[in-house]
């Protein structure tokens, strides 16, 4: 597209926001007369009547409605995509809010975050560490951190760290006990170390696949916690079987402090998400964190 027909498009967009040649003019910082005479170029440039003119009015055509409908959200992006700019220009500084549940905040942000803040001395991070499933906009929270499946849909969300794998563990001993399961529902005969979520007050349950088939188990044991930490401390002690993130029990396994069973049941599913509600608008604090939690 030759310079002079994005020129003219975009002046054609206020013409049809603000049905006014004169009020057009006045926001373009051109003269009505000068935009008459582009917009008649234009036309007979596409060979199309785009503005129904006449002394008192101007309105689009249906071939200006049907322009418009297409040009709007491009131009649109064009503004957006000068906006972000300013990010090259000066530093962003501000504010950003931002909730999560504590493992995200104790591994994802806990190893990435003194990075940005040292990256972004002008940018203050407010983290709100809840394990429960809130609502970010009517909280006023810029952003949320959440595994994959639980963003909801009508959010635009931000991969920021690679899938994740839940294991069912124990210690050797704790095994040589009760028997090592075969199959997830085995361990309904286990004691087991569970998670309540106090956001909704309902107990997690115990989620499982393998070729395809999705299994959900209400397990039961002796310790109801909301915190992994505690949960990890209980089993390591031999009080139960638990089920927690591959990533926190690497060197448990490795040292045969603890045991994995049923490894083709726990297949990888999406990680961590950043999201926030809309695409337009981010302020540049907000597109500083998620470009460098995206590294």
């Amino acid at each position: 597209m030759i310079r002079q027909n994005l020129n003219d498009l975009a002046a054609f967009a206020v013409i049809a926001r603000t049905r006014s040649f004169t009020a057009a003019a006045a926001e373009l910082g051109v003269s009505p007369s000068a935009l008459s005479h582009a917009m008649r170029g234009l036309e007979a440039r596409l060979d199309l009547r785009l503005l129904a003119r006449t002394t008192r009015s101007v309105a689009p055509t249906e071939a200006g409605l049907a322009l418009l409908s297409r040009l709007a959200p491009a131009l649109a992006q064009i503004d957006a995509g000068l906006e972000a700019l300013a990010d090259w220009r000066d530093a962003p500084a501000g504010t950003v809010r931002v909730t999560t549940f504590h493992w995200i905040a104790s591994t994802v942000l806990a190893r990435k975050l003194p990075g940005f803040l040292g990256r972004h001395p002008g940018i203050t991070v407010e983290v709100n560490v809840d394990d429960g499933l809130r609502d970010i906009v009517a909280l006023g929270f810029d952003a949320g951190i959440r595994l994959g499946e639980s963003v909801e849909r009508d959010m635009i969300a931000v991969r920021i760290g690679p899938p994740l794998r839940t294991l069912v563990v124990a210690t050797p001993g704790h095994w040589d006990a009760h028997g090592r399961p075969s199959h997830p529902r085995d361990l309904l005969a286990h004691p087991c170390i569970t998670y309540r979520n106090l956001g909704s007050g309902t107990m997690m349950p115990w989620e499982f696949e393998k070729d395809g088939r999705e299994l959900r188990l209400q397990v039961r044991g002796p310790l109801v916690c909301n915190s992994s930490d505690l949960a990890l401390a209980a089993v390591r002690a031999g009080c139960g079987v638990g089920w927690t993130m591959a990533e926190d029990v690497a060197d448990d396994l490795a040292s045969g402090r603890l045991e994995q069973v049923l490894d083709e049941w726990s297949q990888p599913y999406p990680g961590a998400f950043l999201y926030h509600p809309s695409r337009r608008q981010v302020p540049p604090p907000l597109r500083a964190l998620i470009a460098y939690l995206r590294q």
